[in-house]
């Protein structure tokens, strides 16, 4: 990847909120708002996030596009949780959602900027 890419505001983008969605992903399931308490099992869902982090760093366009498609899935299950009765896992779902918006959207856009210099 040429530095022009890094330059553009996706890569930095795309990088901080997936850091920042691994980081919420542990501390909102083994410390902030555990479906149980002390904290569950469900913290391994942060184990998919950890495969396309190194092609995030990198640049790697595949990793852009397929990781636009993973975000999906987290996406979903933190809306769902946003109607939660607990007041602490409204506000980690919601940070989440608004993490993966950010996320799926630079990968669209640094998708994009890499189509648009391909041409």
């Amino acid at each position: 990847m040429t530095n022009r890419f890094k330059q553009h505001w996706s890569y930095p983008a795309a990088c901080v909120s997936l850091i920042a969605l691994i980081a919420l992903s542990l501390s909102w399931e083994l410390w902030l708002a555990p479906l149980r308490p002390g904290g569950s099992w469900l913290a391994l869902k942060a184990l998919p996030l950890c495969l396309p982090l190194a092609g995030i760093l990198k640049g790697k366009i595949y990793t852009y596009q397929y990781s636009a498609m993973l975000i999906l899935i987290y996406f979903a299950e933190a809306f769902m949780r946003l109607f939660d009765a607990d007041a602490a896992g409204r506000w980690c779902a919601a940070a989440a959602v608004l993490l993966c918006v950010v996320f799926f959207t630079a990968c669209v856009a640094f998708a994009a900027q890499h189509k648009k210099a391909g041409r």
